[in-house]
């Protein structure tokens, strides 16, 4: 099996415009063979919203693998998508 990225030390923060937060953080993360241009699962490095970084982190980390996921953006409820099928939701309780 692939190496597991583990801790905080294999991000950066880099400024994104995409993000109201103001940040996004580079994870290497699990790709799921039907989205790596391989055709194989394989390990990528990819731009997270800063905000749940820590969360999609922690997710790979314990061996439950992410597949996609977004904040929000402050408009709508954030969403972590497992390969698994199963979807995470992050409700901001200060936003409703």
């Amino acid at each position: 099996m692939a190496k597991q990225c583990t801790g905080f030390a294999n991000y950066a923060v880099k400024k994104n415009n995409m993000c109201e937060f103001g940040n996004e953080v580079i994870l290497l993360v699990p790709m799921p063979s039907n989205l790596s241009y391989t055709g194989e699962f394989r390990w990528a490095e990819k731009g997270i919203d800063g905000c749940i970084a820590p969360i999609v982190q922690a997710l790979n980390d314990a061996g439950i693998y992410t597949a996609n996921s977004c904040c929000g953006h402050g408009k709508e409820d954030g969403t972590i998508i497992l390969h698994d099928g199963r979807t995470i939701k992050i409700i901001n309780v200060e936003q409703k």
